[in-house]
């Protein structure tokens, strides 16, 4: 099950679990309102991505990879990296 805690950012949740969907037909996504300025992605339990302590957000490769090696029944580790929020000046 994939579970993502958004505050504001509903259209990216919604890309992340059409492109999730798509590829894994038969996963859970879920989600709800979080913080503020949050955006937290948690798998079968575990937070495997967090806004608040990467400032940015995910990549959806690693997103993809983590989900992958959960199907798989491999090991996973929490997402470290990210791309920076874009911002208007």
């Amino acid at each position: 099950m994939l579970m993502l805690a958004t505050s504001g950012y509903e259209p990216r949740y919604q890309e992340l679990a059409r492109v999730v969907t798509e590829e894994f037909p038969e996963a859970e996504v879920s989600g709800f309102v979080g913080r503020q300025g949050s955006f937290e992605i948690e798998l079968n339990g575990q937070v495997v991505f967090s806004k608040l302590e990467t400032s940015g957000f995910p990549y959806e490769d690693d997103i993809m990879d983590v989900i992958q090696k959960a199907h798989d029944g491999k090991p996973f580790e929490k997402i470290s990296k990210s791309r920076p929020p874009c911002v208007i000046l």
